[in-house]
């Protein structure tokens, strides 16, 4: 294998959540706290990117492009709109999109909860109710029954490892609580259960690999720095736990976006106000992060160590920004770090970009633009970027393109 080649069958496509995408998922949490009073959202998500009605459109675009895989999430609002009421339509519509996939030879990875929840679950306490575990597990069952023969990889549940801190202690993401420890480690415990129980309910209808994704920054410690309880640290240790469970999965997604930097005074770093995150610099990104694209070689690394040795897929890294030559470098110094993952005989299986297209980025917005391919705020009318011809020949050719930026 040349220092630009990637083994047969590796993966090189995009990832996406249906949330950021699909646009109208009225029955979900997040559309409810996007309207409450007092919510850090600075945008509604409304039609969001309308993938729900023009799947077929996109899925062509990505298999023109070259893309072989592709990972989206199901969203659990539309399907179980109410409690013990599955909606045949619905799970009906997800098998098109996975037929689609198929027909256009792209490899589906599905994510059966990204980040939002029915309202109907929220209210009943969401992540911290006794009841969630056993609630997932029925939900995964249900879907996966109807939808596991046109599957290819699973995932249970992307980024659980931040979802505690995330809805408990920095309150960005609902029920919006500050500080709540104990919330945070309540939701942990339900998820790492959750997760056990609802991916042996996926293996009962699936042969296909099924695992865990997780929020992984390269957290970095300087000379006098004390491990302490910042957020990302609490969700580091969360990670910790997940990792253990991990070994007995078939893969891991590695999700990664920029490294973390504790000094003997705290974090320290480039990160603005959420708010502020409209503007970036040659060493950050529109949200904030910095410019740091070496951290996912350290996190595969960390995944492969924590999980030993369970198969690593890469499913989210990318960079938000208004510069594609800088996320054309983003994506090639990224795919070099997995090489050098590869190299030291990490069993490294794809590589997924975030994101296919310029979507509602949570609290943010549609202001962050990870994008391969814009979209029209108005028309949705889809356009390439550069960069999605870039990565579409790395996936042709399973190689680091050579050629001009």
């Amino acid at each position: 294998m040349s220092s630009r080649q990637f083994p047969e069958g590796f993966l090189i496509g995009t990832s996406t959540g249906a949330y950021q995408i699909e646009g109208g998922n009225v029955n979900s949490d997040w559309w409810e706290w996007e309207r409450q009073d007092g919510t850090p959202c600075l945008e509604r998500s409304g039609d969001a990117c309308d993938f729900y009605h023009r799947f077929r459109e996109d899925l062509a675009l990505m298999a023109g492009l070259g893309l072989d895989s592709f990972r989206f999430s199901i969203e659990w609002a539309r399907i179980e709109p109410s409690e013990g009421e599955f909606s045949q339509a619905e799970l009906d519509h997800y098998r098109r999109v996975l037929a689609a996939c198929h027909e256009h030879r792209i490899t589906p990875i599905v994510t059966f909860q990204h980040i939002t929840l029915p309202i109907w679950v929220q209210r009943l306490g969401g992540f911290t109710s006794d009841r969630f575990p056993a609630l997932f597990e029925r939900y995964c069952d249900r879907a996966a029954g109807a939808l596991g023969d046109l599957m290819r990889y699973a995932s249970t549940i992307n980024e659980p490892d931040g979802l505690g801190t995330g809805g408990f202690v920095l309150g960005i993401n609902p029920p919006g609580r500050r500080g709540d420890l104990d919330g945070m480690r309540r939701a942990t415990a339900n998820l790492l259960e959750a997760h056990r129980v609802g991916a042996a309910a996926i293996r009962s209808h699936a042969s296909v690999p099924v695992g865990v994704t997780l929020a992984l920054t390269d957290l970095q410690y300087e000379d006098g720095a004390e491990a302490g309880d910042e957020p990302i640290e609490l969700n580091s240790d969360v990670s910790d736990q997940f990792l253990e469970l991990a070994r007995a999965d078939d893969f891991i997604g590695v999700q990664t976006y920029t490294r973390a930097r504790i000094g003997p005074q705290g974090p320290r770093g480039p990160d603005v106000d959420w708010s502020q995150r409209r503007s970036e610099t040659e060493d950050t990104t529109l949200m904030g992060y910095e410019y740091h694209p070496q951290a996912v070689g350290r996190t595969i690394l960390r995944a492969w160590q924590g999980a030993h040795g369970t198969p690593i897929l890469v499913t989210e890294n990318g960079i938000a920004t208004s510069f594609d030559e800088k996320r054309i470098a983003y994506i090639e110094t990224a795919l070099r770090e997995v090489q050098a993952c590869l190299n030291q005989g990490v069993d490294v299986r794809g590589y997924l970009y975030w994101s296919f297209l310029d979507n509602f980025e949570w609290s943010l917005g549609f202001r962050p633009t990870f994008g391969l391919v814009a979209v029209d705020r108005r028309t949705f009318a889809r356009l390439p970027k550069p960069s999605a011809y870039w990565l579409g020949a790395a996936s042709r050719t399973h190689a680091i393109p050579d050629q001009p930026r």
